[in-house]
C-alpha cells in the first residue's frame, strides 16, 4: 500500500527534524516544501508531503507516525 502524510510545523528546526526523522524512517519526499504565514499565530509555517510504501492493505485506523 502507498502512505501519505503531510508534516508541517513553525519554522524552527523542529520542522527540519520531523522531515529528517520521517526520511529515516523510509518515507520519501513527495512535492516541493510549503511556505506559509500563519496570521493567526504571527509565526511562519512550513509543510512537506511525504509518501511510503508499506506491505498490507490500507484501512483508516493506521497510525501514519508510526509507520
Amino acid at each position: 500500500m502507498q502512505l501519505y502524510r503531510f508534516l508541517s510545523a513553525d519554522d524552527t528546526s523542529e520542522f527540519c527534524h520531523k522531515v529528517t526523522a520521517a526520511l529515516n524512517k523510509g518515507w520519501v519526499l513527495h512535492g516541493s516544501p510549503t511556505y506559509a504565514f500563519d496570521a493567526a499565530n504571527g509565526v511562519m509555517r512550513c509543510g512537506q508531503a511525504v509518501t511510503k510504501d508499506a506491505p498490507g492493505d490500507y484501512h483508516p485506523d493506521i497510525k501514519l507516525g508510526e509507520q
